[in-house]
């Protein structure tokens, strides 16, 4: 792309539903960027796939966050959408699509354990976030 502070992070899940953490990818597009002051925007242009911060130290955060919305979102409601897939673009709607971090000092501004996850909820497939760094 053109723009020297829009970036393209290819995901690869290997699963349907997978929370991938993408935290080292964006911040190292961000210490690349030299935008010292700034907002770093993370977003996935896929209905059904979305993006989170979450904790990133345990990773049974993850299984629970996952059984979470399975809990949430039945796969057995009799869905009309063809492709069968409802429940994903349901999980996703209710995630979202995007999340904004501030960038202070170089640095993503994230709490000592949070992460950025992609979270797949109709794969695997291979899908695309754009991180978008806007220096102040």
């Amino acid at each position: 792309m053109s723009n020297k502070n829009l970036f393209i992070i290819d995901v690869i899940s290997s699963d349907k539903i997978q929370f991938i953490d993408i935290t080292e990818k964006v911040t190292s597009l961000v210490t690349s960027s030299n935008a010292g002051e700034g907002v770093c925007h993370v977003f996935t242009p896929h209905t059904t796939a979305a993006l989170t911060i979450n904790e990133n130290a345990d990773p049974d955060v993850k299984t629970d966050m996952i059984k979470g919305l399975e809990d949430v979102v039945s796969e057995k409601l009799g869905y009309k959408h063809a492709e069968g897939n409802s429940p994903a673009h349901i999980k996703a709607s209710i995630i979202g699509a995007s999340s904004h971090i501030i960038v202070e000092e170089g640095k993503l501004l994230l709490g000592t354990w949070q992460g950025i996850y992609f979270c797949e909820f109709d794969g695997p497939r291979k899908r695309k976030v754009y991180v978008k760094i806007i220096a102040s």
